[in-house]
């Protein structure tokens, strides 16, 4: 797998491969256990990881209500990876507030991943660099209304 700009199919095939390497009871890299993690959070895309064949080329249509749970748990990971190195800086601890105030990781992460969502989608519709000042305020923001 491409070390930062993996393909769609081998995003979903690594979720693929640490999830049948957990069911299978075979040791798992770093990244595939904090993978788990993810996975573990969210029971219902247990079917689609059970059915890879199925699923590797499943098309996902926000307009209609479906989420891609394959970018859901990346989503995830892009958290979890940004909270571990406190980048952008001020993440880590915006995100102990959030944690405070909600008392549940998976919520908490959930509200970061709606603000990086956000930030990402401004920053595409004005095509410029994605802000990280106007994405930490943006959690900032977040924290003192949940």
């Amino acid at each position: 797998m491409a070390l930062f700009n993996p393909s769609r199919d081998q995003v979903r095939q690594f979720f693929f491969d640490a999830w049948s390497k957990f069911k299978a009871g075979q040791p798992l890299s770093d990244l595939e256990a904090i993978a788990l993690e993810v996975m573990q959070m969210h029971p219902e895309y247990h079917q689609v990881l059970d059915t890879p064949d199925r699923y590797l080329e499943q098309a996902y249509f926000p307009e209609m209500g479906e989420t891609n749970p394959f970018l859901h748990m990346s989503l995830h990971l892009s958290i979890l990876e940004q909270l571990s190195i406190d980048q952008p800086p001020g993440i880590k601890p915006a995100y102990q507030t959030l944690l405070q105030k909600l008392d549940d990781a998976h919520q908490a992460q959930h509200v970061l991943i709606e603000c990086l969502a956000e930030t990402i989608w401004q920053a595409q519709r004005s095509q410029r660099a994605m802000d990280a000042d106007a994405y930490i305020a943006l959690i900032r923001q977040k924290s003192t209304t949940v």
